[in-house]
C-alpha cells in the first residue's frame, strides 16, 4: 500500500544564534536545513520515515546548540568544519535510511541527499530531483516501476510538518506519528477487505470519515503534547483529511 504525493512542505527549521569567530569577526545567523521532499511515503514505511525526519529536526536543534555555545572558538572555517560538515554527514544517514525504509515496500526514491547540506543564515539551493526512467522488461520495453497499490485504490493521508519539537514532548510525539502510521494501514487494509462491499459512499462514510476523526485526534494530542513545554503549534488538523487515490 502506497502513500503517493506526499510532500514535506520545503520550509527551513532555524533557531537564531550568532557566533563570534576569532580574531573578532562576528557572523550572525543560525544554521538552517532544506526540508526534505518525500514524494511517495508507503503505508507501511511511514512510522520509520516519521522517525528519521523527527530526527533530523533534533540533529538542527544540536547543530544550533553547538552554534550558540562555540561562539569565539576556532577560526573562520570552524563552522564549516565542526559543525556544518559533520551536520551534513548525518543528514545524509538519515536520508539514505528513510530511502531504504521505502525501498523495503516500493520503489527506492533516489536522491534525497540533495537535502543534505545546510548553510548559515538560510538554507543552500537543493538541486532538481535525479531523472527516474522506467524499468525494462525482458523484451527490451520500458514499463512503470510497480507499485503496490490494489485496483481499486489506495487510501493516501498528507504528512504531518513539524518543526523544533521540544525534548520533554518528542517520545509522546514520535508514538502519536507511529499511531497515524498505524491508523493508515488499518484503513488501507479495511479498503482491501470490504472490495465490493456498500454503495458509492462507502469508502467515504465507512473508511474515510472515521480515519479523518482519529487522525484530528492524534494531531490534537500532538499539539497538546508540545503546548504542555512550548507554543501549542496551531492548524496540524489539516493534515487529517485523507484520500483514495
Amino acid at each position: 500500500m502506497i502513500v503517493a504525493g506526499i510532500a514535506v512542505a520545503a520550509t527551513l527549521t532555524a533557531v537564531t544564534a550568532a557566533v563570534a569567530f576569532a580574531g573578532g569577526e562576528t557572523a550572525s545567523g543560525a544554521i538552517a536545513c532544506p526540508a526534505p521532499v518525500v514524494p511517495a511515503v508507503p503505508a507501511a514505511a511511514q512510522a520509520e520515515v516519521q522517525r528519521e525526519l523527527a530526527g533530523l529536526d533534533r540533529q538542527i536543534a544540536e547543530a544550533n546548540e553547538r552554534l550558540r555555545t562555540s561562539a569565539g572558538e576556532g577560526g573562520p572555517n570552524f563552522v564549516q568544519n565542526a559543525i556544518l560538515g559533520p551536520l551534513a554527514s548525518k543528514r545524509v544517514a538519515a536520508l539514505n535510511r528513510i530511502e531504504t525504509a521505502i525501498g523495503r515496500v516500493a520503489a527506492k526514491p533516489e536522491g534525497l541527499e540533495r537535502f543534505a547540506t545546510c548553510g548559515l543564515g538560510q538554507a543552500p539551493a537543493v538541486s532538481a530531483p535525479p531523472s527516474t526512467r522506467p524499468a525494462p522488461t525482458s523484451a527490451g520495453s520500458t514499463r512503470p516501476a510497480p507499485t503496490s497499490a490494489a485496483a481499486q485504490g489506495v487510501i493516501e493521508c498528507p504528512l504531518p510538518v513539524l518543526q523544533n519539537v521540544p525534548a520533554a514532548a518528542r517520545a509522546e510525539v514520535d508514538r502519536e506519528l507511529a499511531n497515524l502510521g498505524k491508523q493508515l494501514a488499518e484503513a488501507n487494509e479495511r479498503l482491501r477487505t470490504s472490495a465490493g462491499q456498500g454503495g458509492p459512499n462507502f469508502v467515504q462514510n465507512a473508511i474515510l470519515g472515521p480515519l479523518a476523526s482519529k487522525r484530528t485526534a492524534a494531531l490534537d494530542r500532538i499539539a497538546i503534547a508540545i503546548g504542555r513545554v512550548d507554543a501549542r503549534p496551531q492548524g496540524l488538523e489539516r493534515f487529517a483529511t485523507c484520500s483514495l487515490r
